[in-house]
């Protein structure tokens, strides 16, 4: 990538992330945090695609795939933040934080800013590569990149239909992808930045940085600010079912339910 294009998206996201700490100071809604960043990412992703200098067709795959991502996620969560309230885990943050609130969520997003470069570096490197196109990889990348999309936006939408029905309000929902992972919104959240390195794996050395996206969303979602305070949330709100539900279903990646019965008799 160009290193004077480099500065400009990195500047760019930092002040964007800078002035999505702003609106949370403003409205109180810490929703439009992660309604920005996906923005951000996609419009610093749209940019650095345009700029490259690999094959047309590849980088206008690539541009459709991050669009579509950006687009909707940001639709999603803006929604979400508009109808549904204060997002529980900026909450518990801001509580925890204390007086020391403010400048802590800025420095806090500055680290959200710097991993939306690496996202939107990797997103460079997939639009970057020169090969022939299409290719078999191509192939395999887009139909990532589709499932990942399908499966987000159907999960997303079995657990907005779950939330309008009265047992909302005391149950945990297990319908549609949601009877395979506790979590199937952030698995295909992942899934989809692991279609950006089967776009940009090359045999240089440098496209396997791409790699870097994957890793990175992961760590967030399984070990940072995705799955541990959304079900310490979670843990608060239901209690028991919570932790019956945390026995019978993977966290993460989809997979086959362990019975109650079968885990009783483990125990004993």
């Amino acid at each position: 990538m160009n290193f004077y294009l480099l500065i400009v998206i990195a500047v760019g996201v930092f002040l964007a992330m800078t002035g999505a700490w702003a609106i949370q100071r403003l409205t109180g809604m810490s929703g439009w945090i992660d309604t920005i960043w996906s923005l951000t990412i996609g419009v610093g992703g749209s940019t650095a695609v345009i700029l490259a200098e690999g094959i047309f067709a590849r980088r206008m795959t690539v541009l459709i795939a991050i669009t579509a991502w950006a687009l909707r996620l940001a639709w999603h969560i803006g929604t979400r933040t508009k109808f549904g309230g204060e997002d529980p885990r900026y909450a518990k943050l801001m509580e925890d934080w204390g007086a020391s609130a403010s400048w802590r969520l800025f420095l806090f997003l500055q680290v959200q800013a710097l991993a939306a470069l690496i996202l939107i570096f990797t997103v460079y490197l997939a639009a970057a590569n020169d090969k022939a196109y299409p290719s078999g990889q191509d192939f395999l990348a887009a139909l990532l990149a589709a499932a990942a999309l399908i499966g987000e936006t159907t999960s997303d939408a079995q657990l907005a239909q779950f939330r309008l029905t009265p047992e909302a309000k005391t149950d945990i929902c297990e319908t549609g992808l949601w009877y395979y992972s506790r979590h199937p919104n952030y698995f295909f959240e992942w899934l989809f930045w692991c279609a950006l390195p089967v776009f940009a794996i090359t045999n240089s050395p440098v496209s396997l940085l791409s790699l870097l996206a994957p890793a990175l969303m992961y760590w967030l979602l399984v070990h940072v600010s995705g799955i541990p305070p959304l079900e310490e949330h979670m843990l608060r709100s239901r209690g028991e079912k919570f932790r019956a539900l945390q026995r019978r279903v993977n966290a993460f990646f989809p997979g086959p339910r362990k019975s109650e019965t079968l885990l009783k008799e483990n125990d004993q």
